[in-house]
């Protein structure tokens, strides 16, 4: 045993692992060769690159047992690094050295450097004093090599290891080659995975990453390993050589395909070991940290070209004068370069130089903005603090303030110092004192909080203490417009220390804050939703709580939960939410949360899968009820998208909250946020929030306060217990716009403010000298130059690479907008002193105007790296710019009521807009300034040249995955000729494509060309990233045309009245005085008929309307494909349209496919059953196809019912029919899908739409204008047009002709509408020669579809232009998928080959059916829900329906109008409120109710009801408006009225003589009450049946028994006190009113009662009394009838003292049990006590 273990011992000691950290020893000298190098491009290496090339030689000397140093040198000869640059294609283009480059960097790399090395691990770096940072991080990159960290017991392991990217996961292979003493250690890093990551991010505060998002979704992908070769021996090991190699795979569109690749590496060899040390350095070395890379070089230089700075105020100058000096000449690109230029140069200037510049140029206005701007910009301390001392001095406007704030805020670097300085703007009194500055500042302040403190991981509390402050001095204050701008700050700012501020603004959690406006609520809710980001679980608490409480308004419940989903809850706080909405007592709040749990659950954002999934869950708790609430609810809609592959994606978000007592939403908010790879940003949200805005519309200034009614009415509060008057609202607007998820700027306009707008726009006296002032200023003119430049963006994203150097993602754009104007306007006769607006009606106006809008937006994006020395990666670049010239005169008289505008033609080429991109690879040095070096990343190529002429070409072919390819883009392309030209190019591997669409106007001498050209590399890889190396343009070009005659000008002419026929006879006359002169009517409309060339058109159309029957045959016998242009061969015989129709593919037998594409998921099993209740009671004609032809003929059978057939028959086979064409026994059902089925419909469109009667022989037109061209020595060319008119009591009809004024043109346009009765709509349009080369028809018309009132609206076209062949389809190409992404189910069938029809069917007030018919394709839905309800009566003939006149039209519109107003509705025993709930409700006989009445502040009115004793179904009412009491009864079997206790005559229509009107009128059986000022739209009376109408602007302020009109049809039974009844009877009896025992003739009143059924809890005797009082017979009256009621009961001991003498307060008790009592509905009053 002994044995065993000392071989065992001797064993492990001869297999212990050498030590394989390198050594070096004192006294030596290590000389190592060094090589990096980095290369930026694709992954093809045929395309270019650029890259850099450092080469050196290192020396590495021990000074100290811990200490090294090293000397950087190049080779013997030189003694200095060599850099090189690349730029160019691998490998054909070599590296080129850069001396003067290598010079610089060898300056500071040939000083000696310190670093700690200790068991392979580097440690601290010491570096002389001034060396640049550029030069450590070199250095750090050569030590980088060095880090080795070795585990003596394992050869592979992982571990955490620090580096030059940070600490991050590190994975070590060793491999020990014993016998010749040397080692390969391999380590590898993924950088995706590190701690303390070194990165940079500037310009992206605002966009958060997601933490539990996949690595899979990130675009920057990096790697590095390390290979090292170690000998050892008995002195130690060494390091002989070590490679690494890095590489940054960077997708922008998250394409697997389509990445560029950054690949840096670097190569450490041993060339000799010296036995000299490295001397000591004499200079003081300091401390420049660890490995970890240092960023604070790269910085300044912003993404652009590089600018050598060497003196920034004279540079500054140069270039603000370049930069003016472009602007002046139209130069816009290059202003734009050296504005960006001049941002970095303020970068980097001090404030005595930003001073001196400004004192230069402070009092020339041209220089102005653009200095502000690029100041802004620059975003550093030096220009922050410059901008806040010309603030505070007072040297800019106020409006230069308000445009440089806001961007000075965005571009300001956060930390300390700008921290300091932007709290002295809160303080600035200069500031203070106008408002629009101050809600700028305090705004901004809070955005700059939230930048500094995400740098941090614990914000401290003083930068958050003046915001604070305001909140506590406004609340202190009482002022809310303060509490607002402290709450949106507070939410700019975003950190959970202002948690405890924010809760002291709710209700929920602070008494004094319910005096606070709900606004103001719902302010304190928004600005925790930033704070949601970094503490969302004591946000989700607070919001949970908030939307609890059902005391608060619905509004600010509502926003409480929107802040609530912001959180993401978990399942369980989405579940309990789902299940308090089963009992939510307010269905506004109920539809709105249910709303948006379903938009939730139906999104597809990764980020909120989670939140999606938990939301589905618990939308299945909730029934259907929440579902089929109307838009009278509050609402979310939402549209998103996103895509996996490229894991990008948008939501907008709308958020409708309806207010109880409003009928549209009184809140909106919207926003739009994108998603991108792992993170997400708020784009942009806007809101608006009205309140009482009904009252401005409303007529004003009518003293309700002195009328009777409202004494009146205070005095029955008393009567009714606990009825209390609603709260006055204060007319209020709001509104706020937030970008990238900040507040930059809201508005409150409060009512005073409404009310002096609304008095200066409507009802101010003094709005005549206000018109004059304005005539005034127009007449001096506008003239000037501006200019608006701005940086609109910069973004970056900085990692290091292993060589030292930065490896940035850069993005900057600018734009600049300009506009030069002059503008001279003379108004005749002058403006007087005694100037009368309506002296305008009479004025000639003379306009002469020169308007030079342009707009440059530039863009540069880079990839590579950017440092203040040297630049090299690629670049991308694109820019667009728009251009205009307006420049004409223009003369209006108002009395002749003409308008003439003259312009020049154009004489020289201009680009209008274009769009320009294009990517290099660039390679640039700041010691070699001017020879920049740029490679396109293609190989350079012409471009071949394209004729003038047109080319002409046909495409035949389609897109892989068309749904229908073969047998439906071939026909489309039949016949179709291009005119563009286009050119396609494939050589030596290029793609070039330029295309190019012109239109010429040869009349106008001009013609519009839209340009494209684009050369990429989508022929390597077809990914965006390869479309978008290369090159692109597009640009829209106005060039002029040769024609015969120089054109002098060109001029439009308009003219209407009774002169505008004579105004196209002088112009075809040109001038001529004899033709010129006044003719009787008949000449000028021969004149004018011959001038248009009418005969001609109606000779053509009679001619062709012969044919138009047997060419409609035709097309429906022969399929000739959709949208395909009709040949000779198909009009002239039907065997060659079959024959056609053959050769597109279409085989025998497959016109009736079946298949159908339905949305996955729908539910269409309710929409079924309905549509299968609804059609079983229709019969019709059936016509079945039992056999079917090519032809498509089809076989009927006769006469059948088909009720059985019909309730399974999908609604695409019902067919239309027009209320003008029923037939009770005509067919309704379409069997048949052949193309003939509407053969009649088509040719009654074609007759429709062919009336030959031209309006000009009974009409004179209405309106004439011409556009011609004025030539120097001929006759002028151009266009005109002639409108006519004609107005019938049941017909209107207007046409349009068209034509060219030199009378050889044979080319017009006409076009017909009419309304040819109130059930049909036609209209055409038709254009060619003699208007017979095109032909569009369209029909709008009303009928019926299967059971349902429906409307059609047809389209058909027999012959069209390609260019709308070309769009429709482009169209029929994205309809399908359009289609399933709505939800339509679809169907291929075939039809009229020349036809499209929409059929819109109501099937119920609230959902329609939709079938839309195209060629080959069926589009359809049933039980489409309806925004608002539509009156209809399904079921009806549509030919019942009244035939007044084609008005109906309006009157739909005037019914849904109608609609939205409340009605209340008694017969017999059967009420209706304003909600819509019914209930039965017998009323105790001669006791008034309160039926409705107006419970706002102003008490306009009160309508009280009683029955009649008479009869059980008569009632009478009494209604109090103003000082009228109106009394509408039944006597002796008539109708009654008294006004006023007075008998009114008989002699109606009765109307008041006060303020505010009112009519009574007759009306079918009863009477009719109007009174709209009042509220009361409309009240009917007839004995038996009362009807109320009440405005829509009463919604939220009625009582009584119709109800409060608020849609809360769950709190319908609420008592005068508030208390919700437990039943409809008890609801009626707390309405009645009270009235004197002895005097009225109502004996019943309210009483609370005692509970005669003993109640004991936990075995102790109780009392119990009601908490609401119950009807009982008044003191001296039996009951003879009663009704049993349940009332709620408040329970004390037996021993209390509470009694019910005295009549205490008891509905102001808790309610402890239910129980049901009797209430008295009948008395009998024989001992009745009164006095006489």
């Amino acid at each position: 045993m002994k044995g065993l273990i000392l071989a065992l011992a001797f064993t492990l000691v001869g297999g212990q692992k050498q030590d394989l950290e390198p050594v070096f020893h004192m006294g030596k000298t290590y000389l190592y060769s060094y090589e990096s190098i980095i290369v930026h491009g694709s992954p093809d290496r045929s395309l270019a690159m650029a890259g850099v090339r450092l080469t050196s030689q290192v020396e590495i000397s021990r000074v100290s047992h811990s200490d090294h140093l090293l000397q950087s040198c190049f080779c013997s000869q030189i003694g200095s690094p060599k850099l090189e640059e690349h730029n160019g294609f691998w490998p054909t283009d070599p590296f080129i050295p850069s001396s003067r480059l290598s010079e610089t960097i060898a300056a500071c790399l040939s000083q000696p450097f310190k670093f700690e090395y200790t068991e392979g691990r580097v440690g601290s770096i010491f570096a002389p004093g001034g060396c640049p940072i550029l030069c450590i991080n070199l250095v750090r990159g050569i030590l980088n090599m060095m880090q080795i960290t070795i585990k003596k017991s394992q050869n592979v392991y992982e571990l955490q290891e620090a580096g030059i990217e940070g600490i991050c996961q590190t994975r070590y292979v060793i491999q020990d080659d014993s016998k010749n003493n040397r080692a390969t250690i391999s380590k590898s890093k993924d950088l995706t995975d590190c701690q303390e990551k070194a990165v940079e991010n500037l310009g992206m505060a605002y966009i958060r990453p997601c933490p539990t998002c996949p690595l899979k979704e990130k675009n920057i992908k990096g790697t590095v390993t390390f290979i090292y070769q170690m000998k050892y021996g008995d002195s130690g090991a060494s390091l002989t050589s070590a490679m690494s190699d890095q590489v940054y795979q960077i997708s922008p569109f998250n394409e697997p395909n389509g990445a560029a690749v950054v690949e840096a590496r670097q190569q450490l060899s041993l060339v000799d070991v010296k036995r000299s040390p490295i001397s000591a350095p004499t200079s003081q070395l300091h401390n420049q940290g660890n490995l970890h890379y240092n960023f604070s070089g790269e910085l300044p230089q912003m993404p652009i070209p590089l600018v050598r700075i060497k003196n920034p105020d004279l540079q500054l100058t140069e270039t603000l004068r370049q930069l003016v000096q472009n602007n002046e000449k139209g130069a816009t690109k290059e202003a734009s370069a050296k504005f960006l230029q001049m941002i970095q140069l303020f970068r980097v200037a001090t404030l005595d130089q930003i001073e001196s510049l400004w004192l230069q140029f402070v009092n020339e206005l041209p220089y102005r903005p653009w200095f502000l701007s690029a100041i802004c910009a620059a975003g550093t301390t030096d220009t922050f603090r410059f901008l806040k001392q010309k603030i505070h001095d007072e040297k800019l406007s106020i409006w230069e303030a308000a445009a440089t704030l806001p961007l000075a805020f965005h571009f300001v670097t956060p930390n300390k110092q700008t921290l300091e300085i932007a709290s002295t703007f809160l303080t600035c009194p200069q500031i203070q004192k106008i408002v629009l500055h101050r809600i700028i500042v305090y705004l901004g302040y809070g955005s700059i909080v939230n930048k500094y403190c995400a740098q941090a991981v614990l914000c401290p509390n003083e930068p958050l203490q003046p915001l604070h402050h305001l909140a506590t001095e406004a609340t202190n204050k009482g002022d809310a417009k303060d509490m607002s701008l402290a709450l949106k700050a507070i939410g700019n700012a975003g950190e959970p220390a202002s948690i405890k501020r924010i809760l002291k603004f709710l209700p929920t959690f602070s008494s004094a804050a319910a005096s606070l406006p709900n606004r103001i609520h719902a302010d304190a809710l928004l600005a925790l939703r930033k704070i949601a980001r970094k503490d969302p679980v004591k946000v989700r608490e607070i919001t949970l709580q908030v939307f609890m409480d059902s005391t608060l308004a619905p509004n600010v419940r509502m926003v409480a939960c929107v802040v609530l989903f912001e959180t993401k809850p978990a399942l369980p706080t989405v579940a309990a939410l789902a299940s308090s909405l089963l009992t939510e007592p307010s269905l506004q709040v109920a539809s709105f949360a249910y709303s948006h749990m379903k938009t939730l659950a139906a999104g597809r954002i990764p980020q909120l899968y989670k939140l999606s999934a938990a939301c589905n869950v618990a939308i299945k708790l909730l029934g259907p009820r929440l579902d089929r609430l109307s838009y009278r609810y509050s609402k979310v809609i939402q549209i998103s998208d996103y895509s996996s592959q490229y894991q990008a994606g948008a939501i907008w978000r709308v958020y409708l909250m309806n207010s109880p007592s409003t009928m549209f939403p009184s809140d909106i908010i919207t926003k739009v946020r994108g998603y991108y790879a792992n993170t997400a940003t708020d784009i942009i949200e806007v809101a608006f929030r009205s309140q009482s805005l009904i009252q401005l519309i409303r007529k004003q200034n009518i003293p309700f306060a002195e009328y009777e009614t409202y004494k009146t009415l205070k005095e029955l509060g008393k009567l009714l217990l606990g009825w209390k008057e609603l709260p006055p609202e204060d007319p209020l607007i709001s509104a706020y716009i937030k970008i990238l998820g900040q507040d930059i700027a809201f508005v409150d306009v409060d009512k005073d403010a409404i009310q002096q707008m609304m008095m200066s726009l409507t009802g101010s006296s003094n709005w005549q000298p206000v018109v004059k002032k304005v005539v005034e200023e127009v007449q001096r003119g506008i003239s000037g130059r501006w200019a608006l430049p701005v940086m609109v963006g910069e973004m970056r994203h900085i990692v290091p690479t292993i060589v030292g150097l930065p490896l940035e993602l850069g993005l900057c754009g600018a734009v600049v907008a300009q506009a030069a104007a002059d503008v001279d306007v003379k108004v005749s006769p002058p403006v007087s002193e005694n100037f009368r607006p309506s002296q305008l009606w009479e004025a000639k106006v003379d306009i002469h105007a020169d308007i030079r809008p342009k707009a440059y937006f530039h863009t540069i994006a880079m990839m590579g790296i950017n440092t203040q020395y040297f630049q090299s990666g690629l670049e991308f670049r694109a820019e667009f710019s728009a251009n205009t010239t307006m420049k004409f005169d223009a003369r209006i008289n108002m009395k002749e009521k003409n308008l003439k505008i003259e312009t020049l033609p154009c004489h020289q080429e201009a680009e209008l807009a274009a769009v320009r991109s294009e990517v290099y690879a660039i390679s640039r040095n700041m010691e070699e300034e001017d020879s920049e070096k740029k490679s396109q990343l293609l190989p350079k190529g012409e471009i071949p040249s394209i004729s003038d002429h047109l080319l002409q070409s046909k495409e035949g072919s389609s897109r892989p995955g068309s749904w229908k390819q073969s047998s439906i883009l071939n026909v489309i392309s039949k016949g179709y000729q291009q005119g563009s030209e286009e050119a396609h190019h494939n050589s030596a591997g290029r793609r070039f494509y330029s295309r190019r669409f012109c239109r010429k106007f040869e009349s106008l001498g001009c013609s519009t060309c839209l340009s494209i050209k684009s050369r990429n590399s989508a022929f390597l890889r077809n990914t965006y990233l390869h479309k978008l190396f290369g090159e692109f343009e597009a640009k829209i070009i106005l060039k002029p045309v040769r024609t015969d005659a120089d054109i002098e000008k060109i001029q439009l002419e308009v003219q209407a009245g009774s002169k505008a026929a004579s105004k196209i006879i002088e112009v075809s006359s040109s001038g001529s005085k004899e033709e010129g002169e006044a003719s009787p009517y008949e000449d000028i409309q021969v004149k004018l008929k011959k001038i248009l060339g009418i005969e001609n058109v109606f000779t053509a159309a009679n001619k062709t309307r012969r044919r138009t029957k047997r060419i409609n045959r035709e097309y429906k016998n022969a399929d000739t494909g959709l949208w395909a242009e009709p040949s000779a061969s198909h009009l002239s015989s039907s065997s060659s349209s079959s024959a056609a129709s053959s050769a597109d593919g279409k085989e025998p037998g497959k016109h009736h496919r079946t298949n159908e594409i339905r949305q996955s998921g729908k539910k269409h099993g309710s929409k079924s059953s309905s549509r299968s209740s609804s059609g079983s009671s229709a019969s019709s004609k059936a016509c079945s196809s039992s056999s079917q032809d090519h032809s498509g003929d089809r076989h009927c059978s006769g006469d059948s019912e088909y009720s059985n057939q019909q309730a399974n028959t999908p609604v695409y086979q019902f067919l239309f029919k027009p209320a003008d064409e029923q037939d009770p026994g005509g067919e309704i059902l379409n069997i048949s899908i052949s193309s003939s089925s509407s053969s009649a419909s088509d040719e009654g469109l074609s007759r429709a739409t062919s009336q030959p009667k031209f309006l000009g022989d009974s009409k004179p037109p209405i309106l004439a204008a011409v556009l011609r061209a004025i030539h120097r020595n001929k006759q002028p060319t151009g266009l005109q047009l002639v409108l006519y008119t004609d107005t019938q009591p049941k017909r209107w009809r207007i046409q349009m002709f068209g034509s060219s004024i030199t009378g050889p043109s044979r080319w017009k346009l006409c076009a017909d509408a009419s309304v040819i009765n109130y059930r049909r709509v036609s209209g055409s349009l038709k254009w060619g020669k003699d208007c017979q080369d095109y032909h569009i028809a369209t029909r709008i018309a009303t009928g019926q579809f299967a059971a349902y009132p429906a409307m059609q609206m047809k389209l058909e076209w027999l012959k069209v232009p390609s260019i709308i062949r070309t769009t429709a389809r482009w169209l029929y190409s994205v309809l399908p998928g359009a289609a399933y992404v709505l939800g339509f189910s679809q169907r291929q069938q075939l039809g009229p080959s020349h036809q499209a029809t929409l059929v819109m069917a109501l099937t119920s007030p609230r959902t329609c059916d939709i079938v839309f018919k195209l060629p080959e394709l069926t589009i359809y839905d049933t039980a489409i829900r309806l925004p608002l309800p539509v009156p209809s009566h399904p079921g009806i003939p549509i030919s019942t329906l009244p035939s007044s006149d084609w008005k109906v039209f309006s009157q739909a519109t005037l019914s849904i109008i109608g609609s939205l107003k409340g009605h209340c509705t008694v017969f017999q025993n059967k009420i209706t409120t304003f909600n819509g709930v019914q209930f039965n409700y017998s009323m105790p006989a001669n006791c008034y109710h309160v039926l409705v009445q107006d419970c706002s502040p102003e008490l306009k009115f009160l309508v009280m009801v009683k029955r009649l004793k008479e009869s059980a179904n008569l009632k009478a009412i009494n209604v109090r408006l103003a000082s009228h009491e109106v009394d509408m009864y039944v006597s002796n079997g008539l109708i009654q009225l008294k006004i006023n206790g007075v008998q009114a005559p008989r002699d109606l229509p009765y109307t008041s003589n006060s303020a505010a009107s009112m009519l009574i009128s007759s009306e079918k059986k009863g009477l009719a009450l109007k009174a709209p000022d009042y509220g009361i739209d409309k009240l009917y009376y007839d004995g038996h049946r009362i009807e109320i109408q009440a405005a829509f602007w009463m919604a939220g302020k009625t009582c009584g028994i119709c109800g409060k009109y608020d849609a809360e049809v769950e709190r319908e039974y609420q008592t005068p006190g508030g208390y919700l009844a437990k039943d409809a009877v008890s609801f009626g009896h707390s309405w009645i009113i009270s009235e004197d025992p002895c005097a009225g003739a109502c004996k019943l009143q309210h009483k609370f009662v005692k509970s005669e059924k003993p109640v004991s809890f936990e075995k102790t005797a109780t009392k119990c009394f009601s908490v609401e009082p119950v009807l009982r017979c008044v003191k001296g009256c039996s009951a003879t009838q009663t009704v049993p009621i349940s009332v709620g009961f408040h329970c004390v001991p037996a021993d209390s003292a509470l009694s019910l003498d005295g009549q205490p307060r008891l509905d102001q008790k808790s309610e402890d049990v239910v129980s049901s009592v009797s209430a008295h509905t009948a008395c009998s009053c024989q001992q009745q006590g009164c006095q006489a």
